[in-house]
């Protein structure tokens, strides 16, 4: 693993403990979202007029937000897009699982589901940043083993 790599895998660590610290608190304090999400969606009817736009959406809205980082970090860190969505299942599943004893937490199959989504997209957006930097690099490499041209001297 060359320097530069290594330095990046420990900013994914680093990024990756930080988000499980937050997102834990988040999943398993006995707290009650229900009043921010109360507000948003007052705010999008009030404000915007969105009338469809009910409670429910918001908090599927969240949860997909709130796994979009866990997806592209793991995915940055395995560099294979299906572990960690894979993992973010099993997090996903395992937190809803723990918010069965949690009072004011309700666990649902929808919760799972959007933070899988998230986790999705976190990864499908990290994998076009991996894809990228491999097509750089190999591009780079066959510049460098290529022989010399008219417009490339060799030195």
């Amino acid at each position: 693993m060359s320097e530069g790599a290594s330095v990046r895998r420990r900013w994914v660590i680093a990024g990756l403990a930080a988000y499980a610290l937050v997102v834990g608190l988040v999943l398993l304090l006995p707290v009650s979202y229900s009043g921010i999400v109360n507000r948003i969606g007052d705010w999008l009817r009030d404000g915007f007029g969105m009338d469809w736009f009910g409670t429910g959406w918001i908090e599927f809205g969240a949860n997909i937000l709130m796994f979009v980082p866990l997806g592209f970090l793991l995915t940055l860190l395995f560099r294979h897009p299906w572990y960690g969505v894979a993992l973010a299942l099993a997090l996903s599943a395992a937190a809803e699982l723990a918010q069965v004893i949690i009072p004011s937490r309700q666990p649902t199959i929808r919760d799972i589901l959007a933070n899988t989504l998230g986790a999705a997209l976190g990864a499908a957006l990290a994998w076009l940043i991996v894809l990228r930097a491999q097509h750089k690099s190999a591009r780079k490499a066959a510049v460098s083993d290529a022989p010399p041209t008219a417009t490339r001297r060799a030195r």
